[in-house]
């Protein structure tokens, strides 16, 4: 009798959890989506700052040089980003000053979206000293 008991008190305890493994599932699955899909949200925005900052450095090498240019930069930076960022930065803006003694380029832009409405801003800048020929001093 005590067997029939336990069998019918497992049966009513089944009765009461019917559904809660779909239920589960209901809620998890769109979590664990939404958390692969922040992993890799976070390393396309990794690589689009490092696509932005080659750029960026790229821009600086050739603008800095003697006989350099801001524009000789801004066609460098522009090159880099079509071999490199074309998927994974997104409307980037380039801003190229070459001062008398420093020059700078910066780029900025947003991260491809995996996430909807999630835009994660990218930035990066190089900046360096102006190269000049100088022509060694004369000794004594």
């Amino acid at each position: 009798m005590r067997r029939s008991h336990s069998r019918s008190g497992k049966r009513a305890w089944r009765a009461n959890e019917r559904g809660s493994a779909t239920t589960e599932l209901v809620i998890a699955t769109p979590l664990l989506l939404l958390l692969v899909l922040l992993v890799i949200q976070f390393a396309i925005w990794q690589d689009s700052i490092h696509v932005a900052q080659a750029a960026a450095s790229e821009g600086l090498a050739s603008a800095r040089v003697q006989g350099g240019t801001a524009g000789s930069g801004q066609n460098e930076v522009g090159l880099v980003l079509d071999q490199l960022g074309h998927s994974v930065l997104v409307h980037p803006t380039v801003q190229v000053t070459r001062g008398t003694n420093v020059t700078t380029v910066t780029v900025t832009g947003e991260a491809e979206a995996v996430v909807p409405f999630l835009h994660l801003p990218v930035h990066a800048t190089a900046s360096g000293p102006v190269e000049r020929f100088r022509p060694p001093a004369a000794g004594p």
